[in-house]
């Protein structure tokens, strides 16, 4: 290239500075959301808040530079967080980097042989359900926590000890009232913060003025409250399994652990990775590569010894938010993490637990907040909300993967009397009263067994103009179909192109036609 060329590339105008210029400031922003939730999770789980950076580190640094989500941002997920915590009390801290390994090369394994995609024909009401009970099992867990208690290591047993925790706390037990008010300190200041902070502001997160708050009332009240635990040397605790630890990968609960950590964190990433997709306009998910990513992310965890990660929808929507343009904003977050824990380290020491659980207490409302249910019996019916519930409450009473093999089977159920209609057919033409327009005709029953096949159809339509689809034919159609159509819909009617069903009469076209209409919250 020719320095004129060279000049005209890095000019003020330039792309690169353009996108630089949002970029660094996105990247602070998510360093700012992410440095609390890292170290929550993290104390959520059982394992020391350093381990929760370095996985934020990791999935900032190496899985930003690969991914297939440019704007996705990864890390420690609440949603892994209760059965790390369950796994560790029960093996061992060690155990899980080999257990990491291996649900790291089989997402790789997943992302070669192409089956990404299928990743998104779960059901939005299994999925809904999971993060509701999950919810759950973190606010039952962080009640404890915030009176410097442990949690136990399931959700009804955190539930029976509920009494017991609020006698210490009215006896007055260790500093438990202390504990209380600096929890309640956060909660309330990150609340308050989120709803009225002045606009020129709007992009400080909420959680970290929590932190801050719950921080100053212990430090100024004095508060003999527990704080987060650092050692001298951060990343002394890094370090490859032990022998011991590999051979423990003969054991089938070990390895099974691994593949529902491989599939759970799957799931959550590829799901996270549809829902940034809809908050702009920029490039698409590969959900292949991205998947092949967070296996690559998982194995390097693994080896240090950190959390399992994944794609993270609340520092993702933050970075869309804060005005990132290209995946440099997700690497920089990864190394502004690197450049606190090398130079600030000391700061983490004046952490209360306390504050950390009222980041997670609010965190874990917001997942079990029951507008999810809701609007899918609004739209759906019946059924489709009890699928939502019964995988939400298999997932409190038992585990996590039994919520989640509930709900599956409970939608392949809901789906029978469907394929009894035929499989679904595409058949792409044009209309024939509209020369020059596409018509995408659907026939048989659209459930979410052919999503992927239904996906890559909708995705090879044409950008611009107008495009149809024809109902006469479609016998069924399931809501997962119906809230993949609306997000499809969502993103080309704000690139230009009209959206227009057409053909047939009846329940399936008209379900169709109201999903164009209002697109998939």
């Amino acid at each position: 290239m020719s320095l004129a060329g060279l000049r005209d590339r890095l000019g003020p105008g330039s792309a690169v500075r353009t996108s630089l210029a949002r970029d660094l400031p996105a990247s602070f922003v998510v360093f700012l959301v992410a440095l609390p939730l890292c170290m929550g999770i993290a104390i959520a789980s059982g394992v020391p808040p350093e381990r929760g950076l370095i996985t934020g580190l990791v999935g900032g640094i190496a899985v930003g530079l690969i991914a297939g989500s440019p704007l996705q941002v990864s890390g420690p997920a609440a949603g892994l967080a209760v059965i790390v915590y369950g796994f560790v009390q029960a093996h061992g801290l060690d155990a899980l980097g080999p257990v990491l390994v291996v649900a790291g090369l089989v997402q790789l394994a997943a992302g070669a042989l192409r089956i990404g995609g299928w990743f998104r024909a779960i059901s939005p009401a299994v999925v809904h359900g999971m993060l509701a009970g999950i919810g759950i099992l973190i606010l039952l867990a962080q009640v404890h926590v915030l009176t410097d208690a442990m949690p136990q290591a399931s959700g009804l047993d955190n539930l029976v000890a509920i009494p017991a925790a609020f006698f210490d706390f009215v006896t007055g037990a260790g500093d438990r009232p202390g504990a209380v008010l600096v929890g309640g300190a956060t909660i309330a200041a990150m609340i308050a913060w989120e709803r009225l902070r002045p606009k020129r502001l709007r992009l400080l997160p909420g959680a970290l003025i929590g932190v801050l708050a719950g921080s100053l009332v212990a430090g100024l009240g004095g508060l003999a409250v527990k704080r987060v635990v650092v050692p001298d040397a951060i990343f002394s605790g890094l370090a490859l399994p032990n022998p011991e630890a590999w051979a423990r990968l003969a054991e089938a609960e070990i390895v099974m652990m691994a593949l529902v950590i491989a599939v759970i964190a799957s799931a959550e990433s590829l799901l996270s990775a549809a829902a940034v997709d809809r908050m702009h306009h920029g490039p698409r998910t590969r959900f292949d590569r991205e998947l092949g990513a967070q296996g690559i992310g998982n194995l390097i965890c693994g080896l240090l010894g950190a959390l399992p990660m994944t794609g993270v929808i609340v520092r993702s929507s933050a970075n869309v938010q804060a005005g990132a343009v290209t995946r440099a904003a997700t690497v920089m977050h990864g190394l502004w993490i690197l450049a606190f824990l090398v130079a600030l380290p000391w700061l983490l020491a004046l952490v209360p637990t306390a504050s950390l659980a009222g980041i997670l207490v609010v965190t874990g409302w917001r997942l079990a907040s029951p507008v999810h249910g809701l609007h899918l019996r609004a739209r759906y019916g019946w059924t489709t909300a009890a699928i939502w519930f019964a995988t939400m409450a298999t997932v409190v009473a038992v585990d996590l993967l039994s919520g989640v093999l509930t709900g599956l089977a409970l939608s392949l159920a809901q789906t029978l009397p469907s394929l009894r209609k035929g499989r679904l057919r595409i058949e792409h033409a044009a209309a024939p009263e509209v020369p020059g327009v596409p018509e995408l005709r659907l026939s048989g029953a659209a459930t979410f067994l052919q999503l992927p096949t239904l996906t890559a159809a909708l995705e090879r339509t044409p950008i611009g103009g107008e495009v149809r689809l024809g109902t006469e034919d479609l016998a069924a159609i399931d809501h997962t179909c119906l809230e993949m159509i609306g997000d499809w819909a969502s993103r080309r009617m704000a690139a230009g192109t009209r959206v227009a069903v057409v053909g047939g009469s009846g329940l399936p076209h008209d379900r169709l036609a109201a999903a164009v209409a209002a697109p998939a919250q």
